[in-house]
């Protein structure tokens, strides 16, 4: 059977996003760099289609004012990893220039960012999610084409549930890249962070769940009977839910819970096609969840589950010293304060962290534990601005009129106070995948 033109170009993204996943969501500056390399080649050959640059064209005559936005933000990190003249950091970065005074360096130029190699891989990453907007206008115009990515996200989250559950009750050894031992207690996956794992599961079930209320609604396909279709589905749906539960990540847990209720509640007052079968699907993943999974691990560890504030020592330890994250919410808070206008840079947040923390010795922390303290700190006010105004300009008159839009606001603004899994690639292309085809109506 020969493929159409759509699906050459959506299974190439398909292949691009699993290379992604299974190589821990692409959290390495090598792995970056190898999205920002694939992604380019899928960009430049989607150009070559005739229609595809069509599309690109119109999407970007109307969006000038949104790309341009972040255009400048990325001309803005280009800046803060360019040399300049010590002198001119009095000004652009004061906190970095007591730095260099202090270390008696000989060198005449410096730049803003503590990490001029980590800041650029994470330039690359940046372009990268743009191009991604790029591809998804190009490809993906239809219904039917965000079913179908809808059926690769839950079949792959079905896949990554069932192969971390696996791992997880062999004890979690480390073989091949994966390096399963950091959390001996929790499934992971591909994943090295227990939260990115849940939170990218958590997408998983958003696209099973949107899959089954297509069905249900006789969206997702012209086909009169999909009832083994609707039953694999509900399979991948338990095995992404268990694998949320043994990651035992409270904000992934609760943003389960989140997820669920959101569901619910739309079901019963504001859907416009009800579906009695769809609102028991929900029921049993609370009854599942609650009771069964419940009982198998103990009423104290089903509470501490979605215990989403409760106070925990991070992984990093000296001798003598603990640090908890609060802790390192608050050392990241108070350097943003010192690095007010212009930033720290991205991705220099450990190098700060251990200049400020060298009787830790081996031990350190690479995030701040809250993606919008990390954030405003790496860019600063100046491009903070210019970030929140592209994207605000991009989705703001759109993201209201999706259900599933208010859903990933709440979940985003979870993250962003709570943990750091937006520093994690794939967990910004989920994001900007989810926001982009929302949009979608035909």
């Amino acid at each position: 059977m020969q493929l159409s033109k759509n699906k050459k170009h959506q299974y190439l993204f398909f292949f691009i996003f699993t290379v992604c996943l299974i190589f821990n969501g692409g959290n390495s500056n090598i792995l970056i760099q190898t999205n920002f390399i694939l992604m380019s080649g899928l960009f430049f050959f989607c150009l070559k289609d005739k229609n595809y640059n069509l599309h690109f064209k119109n999407f970007y005559n109307r969006n000038k004012t949104s790309i341009s936005f972040y255009s400048l933000f990325l001309t803005f990190l280009f800046f803060q990893i360019l040399p300049l003249p010590i002198e001119f950091l009095k000004f652009f970065s004061p906190e970095k220039y007591k730095y260099i005074i202090d270390l008696k360096t000989d060198s005449s130029y410096s730049t803003i960012t503590l990490s001029l190699s980590n800041s650029y891989f994470q330039i690359l990453n940046f372009i990268s999610l743009i191009i991604l907007v790029f591809i998804l206008k190009m490809i993906f115009y239809t219904k039917r084409h965000k079913n179908r990515f809808y059926l690769f996200l839950s079949l792959i989250g079905f896949v990554t549930s069932l192969f971390a559950v696996i791992v997880y009750l062999n004890g979690n050894p480390d073989f091949f890249i994966f390096k399963n031992s950091y959390y001996k207690t929790a499934a992971t996956g591909f994943f090295i962070n227990r939260t990115a794992f849940a939170v990218f599961l958590l997408f998983s079930l958003i696209a099973s769940l949107e899959l089954l209320k297509n069905i249900e609604t006789q969206q997702f396909s012209k086909k009169k009977d999909n009832f083994f279709f609707k039953i694999y589905v509900r399979l991948f749906v338990i095995f992404i839910t268990i694998g949320i539960i043994a990651s035992f990540s409270r904000i992934g847990n609760f943003l389960l819970l989140i997820t669920i209720f959101f569901y619910f509640i739309n079901e019963l007052f504001f859907s416009r096609n009800k579906s009695k079968s769809f609102r028991n699907i929900i029921l049993l993943i609370i009854f599942f969840d609650i009771f069964i999974m419940g009982f198998y691990f103990g009423a104290n560890e089903l509470i501490d589950r979605f215990s989403l504030l409760k106070e925990e020592f991070s992984q990093i330890t000296a001798i003598n010293s603990n640090l908890s994250r609060a802790q390192i919410f608050k050392f990241g808070l108070n350097q943003f304060y010192n690095f007010f206008l212009f930033g720290y840079g991205p991705g220099s947040f450990e190098t700060l962290f251990q200049i400020n923390f060298k009787d830790l010795g081996n031990s350190y922390a690479n995030h701040a534990h809250s993606d919008i303290t990390e954030f405003f700190g790496e860019f600063g006010i100046f491009g903070i601005f210019l970030l929140i105004s592209s994207i605000l300009k991009l989705f703001y008159n759109k993201i209201f009129y999706n259900f599933n839009n208010y859903l990933l606001i709440v979940c985003l603004i979870i993250i962003l106070m709570f943990d750091f899994s937006l520093h994690i690639p794939i967990i910004q292309f989920l994001f900007v995948i989810y926001f982009s085809l929302n949009n979608i109506k035909n």
